[in-house]
């Protein structure tokens, strides 16, 4: 079984509780709509402290460019 909302006349839609809690999301947060075939996907934005360290490791030197394109 899964949760529905209807859009509202003011196009707002209201994200049901249950799925609020267990993703743990929270009044304000903010969101990105991404277009996927028939649907779309409700991805929330990362906050700066969140990405803080996720390319360690990585090095700044080589990797493939857009000029290594065929």
């Amino acid at each position: 079984m899964f949760d529905t909302a209807t859009l509202s006349a003011k196009f707002q839609i209201s994200i049901p509780k249950a799925v609020r809690k267990a993703r743990h999301w929270t009044a304000g947060q903010e969101f990105a709509f991404i277009p996927k075939g028939a649907g779309v996907l409700l991805v929330p934005v990362p906050e700066a402290e969140e990405l803080a360290g996720i390319a360690k490791g990585a090095k700044a030197t080589d990797y493939r460019d857009r000029k290594d394109r065929f």
